[in-house]
């Protein structure tokens, strides 16, 4: 199993509804805020459900979701059917749109999952897909002295302070046996630090700085807002 075939498949990553619908609500809040202006063209890509995507667009004039597991693209088309201002695309249909299509991408709780080769893949996609003045978000860059055990105090504290603090303990101990606690010990998880990714950033051709708070509830990790060098 790869991470694709993870989260296209059935698992326990949240730890009830209401984990759920809180983490999105707070991940299409948070990224609103880096919003241009209201006509501006976003693409969130490696979106996952999106169930905030209705919230996000009502702050843009176009919202494009893209995500690489196809049964997620499915859920997302039947959940968005019907807005005009949501579009969702598979990585292959989003690579083949003209240059400058976006004003705001977003590559949110993402890089974790990906080999340097496909990081830097994706970076010259996205950079070429800006628009001038364009800005890509890169958020929830996990750094190396953030462990399992530091994510799982940080779900703690969220999950007492959104009413899900029960499930949240007893979603912890079934992490344990689940195939994500596996994925993570056989794959891993890329991790960064601040000055790492900024030189990953730069050597893709952006100038890039970091930026609190992060998008989500876990601030030991990281966001940065990154620009196409002139």
């Amino acid at each position: 199993m790869d991470w694709i075939s993870f989260w296209d498949g059935s698992h326990a990553i949240y730890t009830s509804e209401r984990h759920k619908q809180v983490h999105y609500a707070r991940i299409a809040a948070d990224i609103a805020r880096f919003v241009p202006h209201p006509q501006a063209r976003v693409l969130d890509y490696g979106c996952g459900e999106a169930l905030g995507a209705q919230a996000l667009a009502q702050a843009c004039g176009q919202l494009t979701l893209s995500d690489a597991a196809p049964g997620v693209r499915q859920g997302l088309k039947a959940r968005v059917a019907g807005n005009p201002r949501i579009h969702v695309l598979s990585p292959e249909e989003v690579a083949a749109l003209p240059e400058g299509s976006f004003d705001l991408i977003v590559a949110n709780s993402l890089l974790q999952y990906l080999s340097p080769q496909v990081r830097d893949d994706l970076m010259a996609t996205w950079r070429r897909l800006l628009a001038p003045g364009g800005t890509l978000l890169v958020a929830d860059v996990i750094p190396p002295h953030v462990s399992a055990v530091r994510d799982a105090l940080a779900l703690l504290r969220f999950g007492g302070a959104e009413g899900f603090l029960g499930s949240a303990v007893l979603g912890l101990v079934r992490t344990v046996f689940s195939p994500y606690r596996k994925l993570r010990a056989d794959l891993g998880l890329s991790q960064y630090s601040e000055a790492a990714m900024l030189d990953v950033l730069a050597k893709a051709g952006f100038t890039a700085r970091r930026v609190r708070p992060n998008v989500g509830h876990n601030q030991e990790r990281m966001a940065f807002t990154a620009n196409r060098a002139p």
